[in-house]
């Protein structure tokens, strides 16, 4: 017991557009306990920002720790980040513009926090640990609610001066195409998020074209979750798979298209989708970024599937928040 006390831990957040997930984390990073909650976006950022002091506090329950055993925090946060300052810029997802999160956790836990954008925490997760180890540059693709990208090159995350960035979501695709969330039209997000792909799917639905995913899940969105569409197609659901197929191809588009900047060692794609049907997303991501890139650039780079799965935001996040503490 007084070895336990004597330790130090670390706090790995993630949080998405639909659950807020914190791990904690030991010296190893072995996982020593976890709590989730629903994000519940639609009430806003102060009631985000108490719901996370809930699941972190409720992490720390589990694992019978106290605040002052905590080395550090790291919290992975979808959208434009300003990390030097702890701000949330703009989660289009999410709702939240100009959110102070550093301070204010750094006040209930006295410890310092770190806030990084959640697919950057997700990518240097698994070069640290899982598909994108031993590698120079490594790119995240995570579709979700939304989509979003990170780099890790040479161990660093790749960032502008201070902001985030690598919002491949928002590439445009499609002039004057689909709205986005973040105001403009034709966005990759707008046509390859689970969001975009749960209305496609909804509609196939409301035509009778999809009767496994209609007892799965009718037609609210909330409902038709990535699992739920891989049941479907499981069932026989042909329409919802060519839907999904379609979405990924859109998302092989824009790997292509960081490959031609970038060409990264591996892409490794992460999030609720690729989790659900793996096989889809890499057979299809592949094929269209492969027939889409440079001749230089074709058979040069991986297509991968994380390895830390769900952990990897929180894993990742946990693992920058031990790296900017330790300077490194």
């Amino acid at each position: 017991m007084l070895e336990k006390k004597r330790k130090k831990y670390w706090v790995g957040f993630d949080l998405g557009g639909t659950k807020m997930l914190a791990n904690i984390f030991e010296t190893d990073f072995k996982l020593l306990g976890r709590a989730r909650k629903k994000t519940q976006a639609r009430n806003g950022s102060q009631s985000g920002l108490d719901r996370i002091v809930q699941t972190i506090e409720g992490a720390l329950a589990e694992t019978g720790l106290q605040k002052d055993q905590l080395a550090g925090i790291g919290l992975g946060i979808p959208g434009p980040l300003d990390p030097s300052r702890g701000l949330v810029i703009h989660t289009p997802n999410l709702g939240w513009r100009n959110f102070q999160l550093r301070k204010p956790l750094e006040e209930a836990f006295h410890c310092p926090v770190f806030v990084i954008n959640d697919v950057d925490a997700g990518i240097y997760g698994e070069f640290r640990f899982g598909a994108a180890q031993g590698t120079r540059c490594a790119v995240g693709v995570f579709p979700g609610t939304g989509i979003g990208g990170g780099c890790v090159y040479e161990g660093r995350i790749l960032t502008g001066r201070n902001r985030s960035c690598f919002e491949i979501g928002h590439i445009q695709l499609i002039p004057d195409g689909p709205l986005c969330g973040c105001g403009q039209r034709g966005c990759l997000e707008a046509v390859a998020s689970r969001l975009a792909i749960s209305a496609s799917a909804a509609s196939a639905v409301f035509r009778g074209e999809a009767p496994n995913l209609l007892a799965l899940a009718g037609t609210d969105l909330a409902n038709i979750r990535s699992g739920a569409l891989a049941d479907a197609i499981k069932a026989g659901d042909t329409v919802i798979e060519e839907i999904v197929r379609n979405g990924a191809r859109w998302l092989g588009v824009g790997v292509s298209t960081l490959v031609n900047l970038l060409a990264p060692d591996v892409v490794v794609l992460g999030g609720g989708l690729v989790e659900a049907m793996p096989a889809i997303y890499v057979e299809e991501v592949s094929k269209i970024a492969q027939a889409r890139v440079m001749t230089p650039f074709k058979d040069v780079f991986k297509i991968t599937v994380s390895q830390l799965g769900d952990d990897a935001v929180a894993k990742g996040a946990a693992a920058w928040a031990e790296a900017c503490v330790d300077g490194k």
